[in-house]
């Protein structure tokens, strides 16, 4: 009998189910697009230490690629928005997680004979495709693709236990890398070589959703959604929709704090060896387990109150990050809240996307899932560029030299500061920001009375 009730459960709710097989999928191209931001964060370290690029040069560089993001971005969520193939609508972008890799491997391949000119440039130019095309399309696309490929329930799981798998591979990563990096980066040859170790085979992994998860459902049935898209909609969908700016200014600060690249930077010049950051990394792997019970919690509080919390649970380890100094220990508890505080802002914004995109056809706009991605992304972007930007210029004004023996003890202080009460008040700063997010309140009305729409479209269509 048992049984029997257990297998009608299964038939009544087979929208719900999610297979340990489909969630693999989905996140091949998670995996592969969140190390390749993680090797990217090596960038100013490789530039300083490597080609000897001064650090503020590299921070100018890093800041003006900012100014042909801001116009890929927009562009790339309005041509996303518009696709219509019979691949879908966002599973055709996925195809830049090959380039994505190609441009980072190049990145990292610089000639150390050329001229600093020719470095700026060639830096520059790898850059600005590795983040302002291959990582815009690939933002671009991500909500636009999983609102087609799954119900609802299973977006919730896709993301929450999705997390999972993109957290155990960054945590590899984390562990990984650093030990690598000792072994292997030691000259400019190394560095491409072991840029090569981690794109070839992640090229091909990313590259699996695309072939693999197709786009199944249409959300594009009431008559304001197939409308055309016109330029006029994303100035409209900007002026009209203030939480997705309000999700873009969190973005930005916060891939601003993760973005500095200071970690390697206070464990060789503080610590005293850079391979001790795998042990941090390691301990991080005990906040995974959190996201099983993510469904759970967001059906409790909502993503934006586990946002809420988890900046402020971050900003305690920064905290502890001000006192530890070499110490192992404080170091290890510092990384695991300070990891933990990150996991729902991080893993979890694009169901914040998806509800914004509901309370746009609520209000009788497109949907642009792709536009308000990239607006997302773009702050996002914005932040990364500006704190590795600003890690340069600070470091530069604090004296440092790249050399231990000739830096001043204010250079000391600065790789301190970045490390610990900077970070922190950035994130008591968006985590009070986000009490200012008020749309959780509407979003059973607006989500009831949206599919009370399609369907009354879907009849029509059927007569």
């Amino acid at each position: 009998m048992r049984k029997e009730n257990t297998a009608k459960k299964k038939v009544k709710n087979p929208q719900e189910h999610l297979s340990f097989g489909q969630l693999l999928l989905w996140n091949t191209s998670a995996v592969s697009r969140s190390i390749a931001l993680l090797f990217t964060g090596y960038l100013m370290y490789y530039c300083t230490d490597t080609l000897g690029v001064p650090a503020a040069g590299v921070s100018i560089i890093l800041v003006a690629s900012k100014i042909l993001d801001g116009v890929t971005d927009m562009v790339a969520g309005f041509i996303v928005d518009r696709t219509q193939t019979r691949w879908g609508k966002g599973r055709p972008y996925e195809v830049f997680i090959v380039g994505l890799w190609l441009c980072t491997w190049l990145m990292f391949s610089c000639p150390p004979q050329f001229s600093m000119i020719l470095k700026y440039v060639w830096i520059f130019v790898m850059y600005a495709l590795v983040n302002s095309i291959c990582f815009t399309f690939l933002n671009a696309n991500q909500a636009p693709y999983i609102v087609r490929a799954y119900s609802s329930q299973q977006i919730v799981k896709q993301t929450s236990y999705g997390s999972i798998v993109t957290m155990l591979a960054a945590v590899a990563f984390n562990i990984t890398f650093p030990i690598l990096m000792g072994r292997l980066a030691t000259s400019a040859a190394g560095w491409s070589a072991l840029a090569a170790i981690f794109a070839v085979p992640l090229a091909a992994i990313g590259i699996l959703r695309m072939i693999f998860v197709k786009e199944k459902n249409d959300v594009d049935v009431t008559a304001n959604q197939e409308e055309k898209l016109k330029v006029a909609d994303v100035i409209t969908v900007m002026r009209q929709n203030k939480y997705i700016l309000l999700l873009a200014s969190t973005s930005l600060i916060f891939n601003f704090v993760t973005n500095m690249g200071i970690g390697t930077y206070y464990y060789k010049y503080i610590v005293g060896d850079v391979s001790l950051m795998s042990v941090a990394a390691a301990a991080q792997a005990i906040a995974i387990p959190l996201a099983l019970v993510f469904p759970q919690l967001i059906s409790r509080f909502s993503v934006v109150k586990l946002m809420i919390a988890g900046y402020f649970i971050s900003a305690v380890g920064y905290l502890i990050f001000f006192f530890a100094g070499s110490s192992v220990p404080l170091l290890v508890v510092g990384a695991i809240l300070s990891g933990m505080g990150t996991i729902p802002a991080s893993m979890l914004i694009g169901l914040v996307i998806l509800d914004c995109a509901d309370y746009n056809e609520w209000k009788g706009i497109h949907r642009m899932e792709g536009t308000m991605s990239s607006i997302n992304g773009l702050g996002g972007k914005i932040g990364a560029a500006i704190g590795a930007g600003m890690l340069g210029i600070l470091l530069q004004i604090s004296g440092y030299t790249g050399v231990a023996e000739t830096m001043p003890d204010s250079a000391y202080l600065m790789i301190k500061l970045l490390m610990s009460l900077i970070p922190m008040a950035l994130y008591i700063l968006t985590g009070l920001s986000l009490f200012t997010y008020k749309l959780d309140k509407k979003l059973p009305q607006i989500k009831a009375e949206n599919a009370a729409r399609r369907a009354a479209a879907e009849a029509e269509l059927k007569k």
